[in-house]
């Protein structure tokens, strides 16, 4: 067995989810499916030894979806992980529907969700699962329906802890009206930092903030000066870019994922790395 990379994610520290502790840097496991998150890998075995290095270097939240694959991702963790080592966390998310490859379509309905999660408590082979995200507002659903049942199904034991994704200000204010929310998953970089004002919410509430294609991506003027100041501080445009976002708030849970052990390994470095003042001025 190989051995943990200079103490691995544990360096990048804990956040909260709810009442579980998680080391600060994630793994989103979308990529292990084939391409476009669409069925299952080319090797299988593969993307197995990927998640069990995964949790050998102090990963201990892995993000998934039923919509990954779909129905395919969860299965996936469960054939390789299962019984899962102690402390391991698995979030998965419902509310979104692939009718085909390029399709994403919300589906918010109370009566989807129950179904949704009880498709993912099997695949998962779990009785609870510990963090379950509704993954994206229905706008042909009453936004306060879908929590409800989220809701519903955690009183019902079910679900641990609620989180919610792509959501706004509003929206998240809105489900705290409606059940406790332990985490929210937007898209935010170096690049996209439209949720901004999202990320400041979870830090006056204390809720952990997961960025979503965190990496983001290599092309623009942006990209460019990211690129420019990792090659003059000796780094990679990914380890730069997952430095950031571990500096940027202590409640950021960064969840790179890929289908490569060497990326994995290095993104999990990254979690050491140490920004100083003026390269925060240059990303600004």
């Amino acid at each position: 067995m190989d051995q943990p990379l200079s103490n691995g994610a544990a360096v990048a520290g804990t956040v909260e989810l709810g009442d579980l502790t998680v080391n600060r840097m994630g793994f989103g496991a979308m990529r292990l499916c084939g391409d476009s998150a669409w069925g299952r890998p080319r090797d299988p075995g593969h993307a197995s030894r990927v998640l069990h290095r995964a949790v050998e270097l102090g990963v201990n939240f892995i993000d998934t979806a039923d919509s990954y694959g779909p129905e395919t991702n969860e299965t996936m963790i469960s054939q390789a992980l299962y019984p899962y080592p102690s402390g391991v966390v698995i979030g998965t998310k419902g509310g979104l529907v692939r009718p085909n490859r390029r399709s994403w379509i919300p589906d918010g309905r109370p009566e989807h969700l129950r179904r949704a999660i009880e498709g993912s408590l099997q695949r998962l082979r779990l009785e609870r699962i510990d963090l379950y995200q509704f993954h994206a507002p229905d706008p042909n659903v009453p936004f306060i329906e879908s929590v409800g049942a989220l809701a519903d199904l955690q009183r019902s034991g079910k679900i641990r802890h609620i989180g919610l994704s792509n959501v706004t200000v509003a929206q998240l204010n809105l489900a705290r009206t409606i059940t406790p929310i332990a985490s929210v998953q937007n898209t935010y970089n170096l690049r996209d930092r439209t949720s901004e004002d999202v990320l400041a919410a979870c830090e006056r509430l204390g809720i952990a903030f997961l960025p979503w294609y965190p990496l983001g991506g290599k092309r623009g003027l942006k990209a460019a000066n990211i690129r420019q100041l990792a090659l003059r501080r000796g780094l990679t445009h990914a380890a730069l870019s997952l430095a950031w976002l571990l500096a940027k708030s202590p409640l950021m849970l960064p969840i790179p994922g890929t289908r490569s052990i060497d990326h994995l390994e290095a993104n999990v470095l990254a979690a050491a790395l140490k920004l100083a003042p003026e390269d925060f001025d240059d990303l600004e």
